[in-house]
């Protein structure tokens, strides 16, 4: 797995390896409009995972996570805030993405 600078370069990396879905966190789900369905936590996988903290700013803390679905022939990227700047979770997706963490 590469290590990346930037949030940036790791999405156009993904988007480059075929990660090409803009994925955004549900609650309880991956959502993905431009296909217009989402994926509960046991449909899709998490391929990678890449992490940048704020140097001076917690609202630069961000997540990247490469994920797939062969089921629903899905390959996204999904961007997400982590610490206090974090979406809020289900039990299930929470349990999905610590994984990875």
């Amino acid at each position: 797995m590469k290590n990346y600078d930037t949030v940036s370069e790791a999405v156009n990396d993904l988007i480059k390896r075929g990660y090409i879905d803009n994925l955004i966190a549900g609650n309880e789900c991956v959502v993905c409009h431009n296909k217009n369905f989402s994926l509960s936590p046991e449909e899709f996988n998490i391929d990678e995972v890449h992490r940048f903290e704020g140097e001076t700013d917690p609202a630069d803390e961000t997540i990247v996570y490469a994920v797939s679905s062969l089921d629903q022939n899905i390959k996204g990227v999904l961007v997400n805030a982590y610490g206090p700047y974090s979406d809020t979770f289900s039990n299930k997706m929470i349990e999905k993405l610590k994984v990875h963490k």
